[in-house]
């Protein structure tokens, strides 16, 4: 109440006014010097593991492999059998390969970086399409990406190889000229992507993200090496 030309604090006021300063107090201790915090923790980058890894015989061992070498090299892999536990129970077909494609979409959603196999598949001249699938999702969101094959033929000695296998016939010089290859297959086909072990398109879009491709004849050996090259380029 007013007394006296100021106020005079009644017990309610005084009561009121203790809180506060109490509630001041508890406030400026935890911003000051005395507060604690939780250290921050950072997680191991975590790089999804792609390739034609999954279709191979004993490719359960073949992953654990690969994430030990990740581990020592201060990374976390993640391999798509990760994400795929409720897919050993169900049945081929279409829903379930569906299944898998998500699954898998989600498992590189959350990874920061990729490593991907560049072999050729089934015997074939090209790499598994899966995997070629994954490297544009991946370089579509400007993750960091690096690649390792076995197979360090140039693409076009590939495609030579193969038709040459499987057909029986030879490549051709072109009639035309321009675009990225100086050959062309007996269906007329350009045999492109001169200088790359593999399709300008999945090898392109590695060394776009900054990456390589790493060959050895040792698969674990190439993958390895692939895996430094991410060590180096997101932990320094």
């Amino acid at each position: 109440m007013w007394h006296s030309g100021q106020w005079d604090h009644g017990p309610a006021e005084k009561a009121i006014q203790a809180g506060t300063d109490l509630l001041l107090f508890i406030h400026n201790e935890q911003a000051g010097p005395y507060m604690t915090t939780q250290p921050k923790t950072t997680r191991a980058p975590r790089i999804y593991l792609a390739g034609d890894t999954v279709f191979r015989p004993a490719a359960a061992d073949l992953f654990r492999a690969m994430k030990d070498i990740c581990a020592a090299a201060g990374l976390e892999g993640v391999c798509p059998f990760d994400g795929q536990a409720e897919v050993d129970a169900l049945a081929p077909g279409a829903q379930t390969s569906l299944l898998i494609a998500r699954l898998d979409r989600d498992l590189m959603d959350g990874c920061d970086a990729g490593v991907f196999c560049l072999d050729p598949f089934r015997r074939a001249a090209d790499m598994d399409p899966g995997t070629a699938v994954e490297i544009g999702y991946m370089a579509a969101q400007g993750k960091m990406l690096t690649g390792y094959t076995v197979d360090g033929r140039p693409y076009p000695r590939k495609v030579a190889e193969y038709r040459s296998r499987a057909w029986g016939d030879a490549l051709r010089e072109r009639q035309g000229t321009g675009g990225s290859g100086g050959m062309e297959d007996a269906d007329g086909l350009i045999v492109h992507s001169e200088g790359m072990v593999q399709n300008a398109m999945t090898e392109g879009f590695i060394r776009l993200s900054g990456g390589t491709v790493c060959v050895d004849a040792d698969l674990l050996t190439a993958f390895a090496m692939a895996i430094d090259t991410l060590r180096q380029r997101l932990l320094g």
